[in-house]
């Protein structure tokens, strides 16, 4: 494992993201070396050779001037990295940007895939709007273990509980979905009753990742090769669509609301959680920034 430490001039970054105004990434890797990120194309802005998931860039900033400034704004922290990663127990620089931000009146969402964020529960509670969200996409222990090296899924659940009962907003985020073999269903009936939200979001492939992964599901399902190369190959919607209208009904029957590219994060804390279809946001994103090309104005 190579790790670094390196000096940058912002930790905070506008972001373009549905779910936030600024993204905030105190890491530069990720060590839970998922198969499946979609980050690793942040190796382009780094001069690591080595694999994907095997370097951690650790970063150190001037102290955040006037965190007051942030009051309101939406503040997503993990989206090119896990802010908890195994490492952060040694460097803490997410328990550092946090202290940062104390106080300032921002609303922080965290991503992650580990428990290591229990040990910032008490100082996560103080924000007003605070949320942490787990990537669950399987409960299948062996299929979890050939995707990530992060902790169990049953240790990330009982970190999930533990937010939930502490009154801290909790999110389910079931990504990515794998076709044919995410059971969204039995994830969904697992969590209800211990987080705000599910977000729910489809496998993406690009990059160098994409033959990976079309390589494991050829040796592991070969069954679903002829599925994946319709999504992957022939680049047809059909399957989401399907899954779509599926979820739609699903949701209805288990008496949950099913949004589309909604946060809903000031629903009702004991209100049953949110189903929201993110699978299309990609192209609502590239939507809305065709018509700001073409109306220029249209944001004031």
């Amino acid at each position: 494992m190579n790790i670094q430490n390196i000096t940058v001039k912002n930790i905070l970054t506008k972001s373009s993201l549905p779910i936030g105004d600024y993204s905030v990434n105190p890491y530069v890797g990720c060590t839970h070396a998922c198969k499946y990120c979609y980050a690793s194309f942040m190796k382009r802005f780094t001069r690591h050779p080595e694999p994907w998931g095997t370097f951690l860039d650790v970063k150190y900033w001037q102290e955040i001037r006037n965190p007051e400034k942030y009051a309101g704004k939406h503040l997503f922290i993990g989206s090119v990295t896990d802010p908890y990663n195994p490492q952060e127990e040694v460097y803490q620089r997410t328990r550092e940007l946090l202290i940062q931000l104390q106080g300032s009146g921002a609303a922080i969402t965290i991503a992650t895939k580990s428990d290591l964020v229990l040990r910032d529960l008490d100082l996560i509670r103080t924000f007003p709007r605070a949320r942490v969200s787990w990537s669950i996409n399987t409960l299948d222990e062996t299929f979890q273990k050939d995707m990530d090296q992060a902790v169990s899924i049953p240790r990330r659940l009982k970190a999930m509980k533990t937010f939930f009962e502490a009154g801290i907003r909790t999110t389910c985020f079931i990504s990515p979905i794998f076709p044919g073999i995410t059971d969204i269903p039995a994830i969904v009936r697992k969590t209800r009753d211990q987080c705000n939200l599910i977000w729910l979001e489809n496998l993406n492939l690009r990059g160098s990742y994409k033959q990976n992964i079309l390589t494991y599901i050829a040796e592991n399902y070969p069954e679903l090769i002829p599925l994946y190369h319709e999504i992957y190959q022939l680049g047809s919607r059909r399957y989401w669509e399907m899954l779509d209208a599926e979820m739609q009904e699903f949701a209805n029957e288990q008496g949950l609301p099913y949004l589309r590219n909604d946060d809903t994060i000031q629903r009702p804390f004991d209100a049953p959680p949110a189903l929201v279809n993110y699978f299309y946001h990609e192209q609502i994103k590239q939507s809305a920034k065709k018509k700001e090309r073409t109306c220029p104005n249209s944001r004031k």
